[in-house]
């Protein structure tokens, strides 16, 4: 008898979701294929019919949210504000608990860094000399910069509205954090 194709993917997204929970609390190699059987209710054999391995899981979800991003960034025409664009991408793709896991304390700098080669985030950058010995600096800059402010906006429960982020974003580019200094500087 063949399984039905919404309890398959009920269940694979039960496994995902579990691990994802687990992956934000702890280490990938303190998670245990018997503990995210257990918490999804399901028993190990079950988890082997989805995933060879707790790895193969994180490369599946992995996948998924590269997948997903750079879908929705092909699909839509970039407006000239292209960083609220991106964040609304990152937004749009996966619950946040995904990201919380792949982009929190125990995520992989090795996903990171994928992040950072898969997604055209150079279409982010407008006026920037491709051709510039700094070019490449410039661009990491802009791009570790962005991914780990995000992280924290992640990491915060999105304590600011994606309208407010992108404005301090845009404010610390433009003008650096001298501005904020001395605000912050004032309140005291």
């Amino acid at each position: 008898m063949k399984k039905q194709p919404e309890m398959t993917d009920k269940t694979r997204q039960t496994f995902i979701n579990v691990f994802c929970d687990l992956y934000s609390q702890k280490p990938i190699e303190k998670i245990s294929i018997q503990e995210i059987a257990n918490k999804s209710g399901y028993n190990r054999s079950t988890f082997y019919q989805y995933f060879t391995d707790i790895y193969a899981l994180l490369d599946y979800v992995e996948e998924s949210v590269l997948k997903s991003i750079q879908e929705e960034m092909a699909s839509r025409e970039l407006s000239t504000h292209t960083f609220q664009d991106a964040l609304q991408c990152l937004e749009n793709t996966e619950e946040i608990s995904v990201f919380k896991a792949l982009l929190g304390d125990y995520g992989s700098v090795h996903f990171i860094e994928r992040l950072k080669r898969e997604i055209p985030f150079e279409r982010l950058i407008v006026d920037l000399p491709t051709n510039d010995i700094l070019a490449p600096y410039l661009i990491e800059f802009y791009i570790s910069t962005l991914i780990s402010l995000f992280r924290l906006w992640i990491r915060n429960g999105k304590d600011l509205s994606s309208e407010e982020l992108v404005k301090l974003i845009d404010s610390l580019f433009a003008n650096g954090i001298k501005p904020y200094h001395i605000l912050i500087k004032g309140k005291s």
